[in-house]
């Protein structure tokens, strides 16, 4: 069973760097062909997609937060980061992170962080 775990702040000021780390058991972020995603869910709003990085450290994101997110890895703590510049109180959202499969369903989930930017 695939577990991953959020973890960061809970408060970031205005025009900072969000940083948040998923830490993943049970399965290897390098297997192939997997994918690990961050997706966000602002206050009343639906789920937005804002990048991933794949089993061979390869980096995609979304075309408007792409200017401002940064996925890494760490592959021997089997994690993976999210870091987002010049945060806004817009950026004030859940934040997950996922396993995604090649099909490019994600199959499993964090529980979810709070993160709100306000000063």
């Amino acid at each position: 069973q695939v577990q991953l775990q959020e973890s960061g702040p809970g408060l970031v000021k205005p025009s900072q760097t969000l940083s948040l780390t998923c830490t993943v058991s049970g399965g290897s972020i390098t297997t192939s062909y997997y994918a690990w995603s961050w997706i966000r869910q602002p206050p009343g709003k639906g789920l937005e997609w804002m990048g991933v990085i794949a089993y061979d450290g390869s980096t995609y994101y979304s075309p408007s937060l792409k200017s401002r997110t940064s996925i890494s890895r760490d592959t021997s703590k089997n994690q993976f980061s999210l870091q987002l510049s010049s945060v806004t109180p817009e950026d004030t959202a859940v934040y997950y992170c996922a396993r995604v499969r090649p099909s490019d369903y994600h199959d499993y989930w964090g529980q979810g962080t709070q993160v709100t930017v306000s000063s």
